[in-house]
């Protein structure tokens, strides 16, 4: 699971937190992605696409939900 995220960015910190809870219970990896520290790095995509929505979660490289995690979707989606 990939988190989309930016620097200063409080709803990015807390859906970074309740993921890293789930991600204990419920065992997933989670990998945090700043859009704009990505853009820097010469991937702009992430920023032109998502910048404007962030907190994203990307559920096998699709969005799953944005600036809430939908969490009973979310359960569901990883028991498949």
């Amino acid at each position: 699971m990939q988190l989309l995220t930016r620097d200063g960015c409080a709803m990015c910190v807390r859906a970074q937190n309740r993921l890293a809870e789930l991600a204990t219970e419920l065992g997933f990896a989670l990998v945090a992605t700043d859009v704009d520290a990505a853009a820097a790095a010469g991937d702009s995509g992430l920023r032109a696409e998502y910048g404007d929505r962030l907190p994203v979660i990307l559920l096998d490289g699709t969005e799953h939900s944005y600036w809430e995690i939908d969490e009973p979707r979310l359960r569901a989606d990883l028991q498949r």
